[in-house]
């Protein structure tokens, strides 16, 4: 009788709806075994299909360490658009191990005619952008980690969206906080623009649909929407969707 294969082991380095919509796709394949990396920032995260590890690697050196030790025949980067750094790790990692890399990433939003967007790099840009808009009731719809630079603006009344409480709060003049996880539908976002009498959204350019709402209410409001730009990634294969990134995995796999 011949001997069981190993499985082919895949990484996942997820939090994302098409991470974990990948890892349901891959995880019940025979011959398959997938781990779901998490950055572990989130309490109580939803749990992946397949295997899940939690934390960070511990950089370049340690992600390099983790892929040889569990044999990992590929690694999927289905990160944030906004976990660079992560990113970055990976790209290198995966360069130095001749492992293959695929990032698969949901295209970002494109404003449409209506929309007042005002693009920024970063957040110093943002709070140049709500000072010269002169908002005074904000939209915050933010990680609960980027919250600290917006603060300094004593002159503007925040609504903090985000899904876990903030600990500790930074120091704001005035502001609420609202514990929500998207999606969120669009007459709900119109109630909440109105109620709150907001006049400015601050947001990253995430894309997807599930907290896409926003953006049409504010479009109908000619509400102003401060939008930071998504960073530069490293060079490497990109995919949009679960499927594409299925095709690819086995053609890299096939011809490695």
């Amino acid at each position: 009788m011949s001997p069981v294969p190993d499985p082919t082991t895949l990484l996942i380095l997820g939090g994302t709806t098409e991470g974990y919509a990948l890892a349901e796709a891959l995880a019940g394949r025979p011959g398959v075994r997938v781990i779901s990396s998490l950055a572990g920032r989130t309490p109580s995260p939803r749990r992946p299909a397949g295997e899940l590890r939690s934390g960070g690697f511990g950089g370049v050196a340690g992600l390099k360490d983790y892929l040889a030790a569990e044999g990992v025949a590929a690694v999927v980067d289905a990160t944030h658009p906004f976990a660079a750094t992560m990113g970055e790790h990976a790209a290198a990692a995966c360069a130095e191990l001749a492992v293959p890399l695929l990032r698969l990433e949901r295209p970002p939003w494109r404003p449409v005619p209506g929309d007042r967007w005002e693009p920024v790099a970063d957040w110093d840009g943002a709070i140049a952008a709500l000072r010269t808009l002169g908002a005074r009731r904000v939209l915050l719809a933010l990680g609960r980690q980027e919250l600290a630079p917006f603060a300094v603006l004593d002159e503007i009344r925040f609504l903090i969206r985000c899904v876990s409480a903030p600990d500790p709060l930074p120091p704001f003049a005035d502001a609420e906080i609202l514990l929500d996880r998207g999606p969120f539908d669009l007459a709900a976002e119109r109630a909440l623009l109105d109620t709150h009498r907001i006049d400015c959204i601050v947001c990253k350019n995430s894309g997807g649909s599930a907290s896409a709402a926003k953006l049409q209410a504010a479009r109908e409001r000619a509400i102003p929407v401060v939008m930071r730009e998504r960073p530069a990634r490293p060079a490497s294969a990109v995919v949009a969707d679960v499927a594409a990134a299925a095709r690819w995995l086995r053609n890299a796999l096939r011809s490695s």
